[in-house]
């Protein structure tokens, strides 16, 4: 799931399933009657309401900081989204802990944000090879014609080891970029498939739609 309109209302739905986001909304909607609501909060729910930490906007929750205000997560599924779309991100390039944490921070929150970020980059499959080279020398650098229409030249990645997510409980995902445009395609996978099941995945998906690629570039 992209972090788009689509992800906003994921958001807003998933307030619903959580009993204190669904007190919290109601609270903070500018014509509730209930302020008694507040007593069903758990404490540390009823703190942050109590020191005027949220505020409502678009149907949004928002965490209030001395320097911020964002968007509070409060969906497991949602919180990887964020994880792999600013720190896997094709476009993001892998970045440092210190840089996802700080984006990251200007954008969304929620109660563990710190640990979870942390965890997060260092079980990241590009992390642990920059921290260990294994296996034999790369060979020769080969020079990449530019495309020069689109998705006539593809890049692709595997981003492994990813909390469960969504219905089909997802632990990867394949990330195709179009050289030519720069646009991104994330495939939710699993990864224990096979080489079919990633032909499949990418000719269903992509090939089916687009076309065939002229070339494809990957480290796989």
């Amino acid at each position: 799931m992209d972090v788009g309109t689509e992800f906003f209302e994921e958001v807003r739905e998933r307030y619903k399933e959580d009993e204190d986001c669904h007190i919290l909304t109601a609270l903070l909607h500018k014509y509730c009657k209930y302020a008694y609501l507040a007593n069903s909060l758990h404490d540390i729910w009823k703190r942050f309401s109590e020191n005027g930490r949220f505020h409502l906007s678009d149907g949004i929750l928002c965490h209030r900081s001395k320097h911020t205000c964002v968007m509070f997560l409060c969906s497991r599924m949602l919180i990887n989204t964020i994880l792999l779309e600013f720190h896997n991100n094709i476009c993001s390039g892998h970045l440092s802990e210190d840089r996802t944490m700080e984006i990251i921070k200007k954008c969304a929150w929620w109660p563990s944000w710190r640990k979870d970020v942390i965890e997060y980059f260092h079980g990241c499959d590009r992390f642990q090879k920059a921290n260990k080279a294994t296996g034999k020398r790369f060979g020769l650098m080969i020079h990449i014609q530019e495309a020069s229409t689109p998705w006539e030249v593809v890049h692709m990645d595997w981003v492994t080891a990813l909390p469960p997510g969504g219905i089909k409980s997802y632990n990867a995902c394949i990330v195709i970029v179009d050289r030519y445009s720069k646009t991104p395609i994330f495939l939710p996978c699993h990864k224990e498939d096979i080489a079919m099941d990633t032909a499949l995945l990418i000719w269903n998906r992509i090939i089916y739609h687009i076309g065939l690629f002229k070339n494809s570039i990957s480290d796989r």
